[in-house]
């Protein structure tokens, strides 16, 4: 967990096999980083996976994968 703002946020690692590119990196950092209480987000390419932190009071796992999925891209883990 990590400490934001004085809330402890929760974080995941989230396989996503068909991130390839920097266009997919900058489409799911910009969809999962605008939800509200996503305290970070960051999309590794060459390990195809979302490191994403966040609030679990304000926003859920799954409605991170949701969103995720709502970019076209099937989400694991």
């Amino acid at each position: 967990m990590t400490l934001y703002t004085g809330v402890m946020l929760r974080q995941a690692v989230l396989q996503v096999p068909e991130v390839h590119c920097d266009h997919c990196k900058t489409s799911l950092e910009g969809a999962v980083g605008a939800l509200g209480g996503v305290g970070s987000v960051e999309v590794s390419v060459p390990d195809a996976t979302i490191d994403v932190s966040f609030d679990e009071d304000q926003v859920d796992l799954g409605e991170i994968k949701q969103t995720i999925e709502e970019q076209g891209y099937a989400v694991f883990g």
